[in-house]
């Protein structure tokens, strides 16, 4: 082969092809170099700001993936290959993955949506998706929850974000809603009397707002009362046992009845 020719080809090649390579080789180094900047400055905004730990990494990450993606596009454009195709394949690819993976896209989107808006947070106590309990975790595709009985509860956030949530401890004081029956042949205002000294007796029921005692129905068997004092959201359930406990104990040792469903059953001999 004609090393003379060889020569001429490769130095026809480094002139064509030499400055796109160039070209292409510094906007890499100074694209990759911008990029990092741009993380570090959006990093440290993030820590200023106290932005959410859970958050900021997924960010940080999909910001940083995005712009590789656009330099490396630059960079093939450099080098004079047409990116059109390019593009066409990462779109299809990315339907396709979107399309496998709707449902935890869906759990993912409504995982920024809980992060960003904060509707509740850890320490939450929520009623939601037919469970409730303490937020222990926000992740990204689920929120974990620690029930009373001590067990952990996974929770999809795209069902959470998109449906109804009950937090319960939001607000300092909460209202501790009971009712109670008493007998037809008992006297309302001493039970009334009766319900007013049992929560008069709970250290934990506030005295502001004022409780109330009032009668919310006549039932089949017997004459309700709904007994409602308010407590601090921490003291719900001593509050609701304690009530229940002593109103018992002093209807008993009052003489007021409370009533409870019964059958009477008559025999009928037949005479042969």
């Amino acid at each position: 082969m004609d090393t003379t020719a060889l020569i001429v080809q490769a130095q026809a090649w480094l002139v064509d092809y030499g400055p796109k390579i160039v070209g292409a080789l510094l906007t890499l180094v100074i694209g990759l170099w911008v990029i990092k900047k741009i993380i570090s400055f959006i990093s440290k905004r993030f820590e200023k700001s106290n932005f959410d730990p859970t958050l900021a990494p997924f960010i940080l990450n999909l910001v940083n993936s995005i712009l590789k993606v656009l330099l490396v596009l630059s960079v093939i454009t450099k080098l004079g290959v047409q990116t059109t195709s390019f593009v066409a394949i990462l779109g299809a690819v990315g339907l396709a993955i979107g399309m496998a993976l709707q449902g935890s896209l869906g759990n993912l989107a409504g995982g920024v949506l809980i992060l960003i808006f904060r509707p509740f947070g850890v320490g939450s106590y929520i009623k939601a998706q037919g469970q409730e309990g303490e937020v222990s975790k926000i992740l990204l595709f689920v929120t974990v929850l620690r029930t009373l009985d001590n067990r952990t509860v996974y929770l999809p956030n795209g069902a959470l974000s998109n449906g109804s949530i009950e937090v319960l401890n939001e607000e300092e004081n909460r209202r501790v809603d009971m009712v109670f029956g008493i007998g037809y042949g008992d006297d309302i205002d001493k039970a009334r009397a009766s319900f007013k000294q049992v929560l008069d007796s709970i250290p934990e029921v506030l005295s502001s707002p004022a409780p109330d005692i009032i009668v919310t129905g006549l039932g089949d068997s017997s004459v309700n009362f709904s007994v409602r004092p308010w407590c601090k959201a921490t003291d719900y359930w001593t509050v609701y046992a304690g009530v229940h406990e002593k109103v018992k104990k002093t209807l008993d040792k009052e003489g007021i009845s409370i009533p409870f469903p019964q059958r009477d059953v008559h025999l009928h001999q037949v005479q042969s």
